[in-house]
């Protein structure tokens, strides 16, 4: 019989792991929260004509498609059958496919939702994506992503509260060694006009977006491949080293006076500064580029220092998403998306999980006998009602196999409930982590395990 596996891109998470996990869910929910985003969900199953076209061309291709139900080869043209020619073939025998972000879904159910959200509307969503890529570390086929978009506003304010948002995030997980990358698309725009790209700017875009993965020179050649002239690349990394100075935005700003993207670039930093925030984790790059096709404004990606994984957080601002779905009201949004299990893997290498981080009884109850276990049922619900968790070892056995059990779920504390215990009314609680153990009052012992 073989053995049973997963999927390449995806994995299962143990106790110890999704602990952990949902610390960092917390520790991001409740920033989210703070801030006045309101919670949604949406189905893992979109229709395909909701999410075509909306990730650009190299989007499309990493969807995950569904069969469509029974015969799923009933309607498709045989000579599409017999030329195996799957691209044409896919509009015939799928018709949904798992979603592969969470900002579209959003802007679908903007749209069907209008009449009942208040605008501007805040949402959050925590949820899983997926995508047909290559796995490799810090890059999945299933991840979670936590997703903050505020819908219906043009204010600036929006983007200052992003970069708040992060910053608080993670002061909560204790990492200090980040940086905030900034850009603006129309910028970028202005930027392919200045380098000789015309209308290809989404082409000049994706090969840029590249720029950390295949390096500069890996840049050039896709740029040549993709039939850019010889002196395109090379013009358009002169404005990005001179824009990588400590005043490359002044700098931009004497060679592009009426760029409205510098323009809404200095007006965030000037609300961070209003708020008090620290700004010396923001920077502003002109390389960065993110290939997804629906950004028209400000963007954002955040990296974590001295870890192997890529970014763990972007987004940005767009004007036109909902308009896409037959919405004749222009809804200009703006949102990021935090990467947890990313995030996970960065914690986890810099070591930054508090030990607290753990899903576990805090104590374990033990026994003897039939006698001690019907008192261990009694403590254990009177320990629940006072909000202590707890576990009754279910079986009567020999008190090793109850302390072994202890250990290997990491349990801090087992009560031993004997006998003598019983005619005192109290228990011996023994510190598994020091191997100290007294005798308490059954009266105080819910007290004792609190703190």
């Amino acid at each position: 019989m073989e053995k049973p596996s997963l999927p390449k891109g995806t994995r299962d998470f143990g106790p110890q792991v999704m602990a952990r996990r949902l610390y960092l869910i917390s520790a991001i929910r409740s920033v989210f929260e703070k801030y006045g985003f309101q919670p949604i969900e949406t189905p893992a199953l979109e229709h395909l004509s909701t999410l075509l076209g909306k990730y650009g061309e190299e989007g499309d291709q990493l969807l995950f498609r569904i069969l469509n139900s029974g015969n799923f080869l009933k309607d498709a043209p045989h000579e599409l059958l017999d030329a195996a020619d799957y691209r044409k073939l896919s509009g015939f025998i799928s018709e949904k496919g798992l979603r592969y972000d969470l900002t579209v879904p959003f802007a679908r159910y903007v749209v069907m939702n209008r009449n009942e959200v208040a605008m501007p509307f805040r949402r959050y969503q925590i949820q899983p994506v997926w995508r047909a890529d290559r796995p490799q570390k810090g890059r999945y086929r299933e991840f979670y992503q936590c997703d903050a978009d505020v819908v219906g506003t043009d204010s600036l304010l929006c983007e200052a509260e992003i970069v708040m948002m992060i910053n608080e995030v993670f002061s909560k997980l204790g990492i200090e060694q980040y940086s905030i990358k900034i850009n603006h698309r129309n910028l970028l725009n202005r930027l392919a006009l200045e380098t000789g790209a015309g209308n290809r700017e989404t082409d000049l875009f994706v090969a840029l977006d590249k720029l950390d993965k295949i390096g500069r020179n890996g840049v050039l050649k896709e740029l040549a491949a993709r039939g850019f002239a010889p002196g395109t690349g090379n013009r358009l990394f002169g404005f990005i080293d001179a824009s990588s100075q400590p005043d490359g935005l002044q700098q931009l700003q004497k060679l592009f006076p009426d760029c409205r993207g510098i323009d809404e670039l200095n007006r965030i930093l000037e609300l961070l500064n209003l708020a008090g925030e620290l700004t010396e984790k923001v920077q502003f790059d002109l390389s960065l580029a993110r290939g997804l096709t629906y950004y028209t404004g400000c963007i954002f990606e955040v990296k974590i220092y001295n870890v192997a994984v890529g970014s763990v957080c972007g987004g940005g601002r767009y004007d036109n998403l909902t308009q896409a779905f037959g919405s004749k009201e222009k809804l200009s949004g703006v949102g990021i998306s935090f990467g947890i299990d990313r995030l996970y893997d960065a914690l986890e290498e810099l070591r930054l999980f508090p030990e607290a981080a753990r899903t576990t009884a805090r104590v374990l109850v033990c026994h003897f006998d039939e006698a001690t276990f019907k008192h261990g049922l009694k403590l254990v619900c009177d320990l629940r009602r006072q909000g202590v968790a707890s576990e009754l070892y279910p079986e009567i056995t020999r008190l090793k196999k109850q302390l072994d059990y202890a250990n290997k779920k990491t349990i801090p504390f087992v009560a031993v409930l004997g006998p003598e215990e019983i005619s005192r009314n109290v228990v011996t609680l023994k510190n598994m982590a020091t191997g100290v153990q007294e005798q308490i009052a059954i009266t105080e012992l819910a007290e004792k395990l609190k703190w």
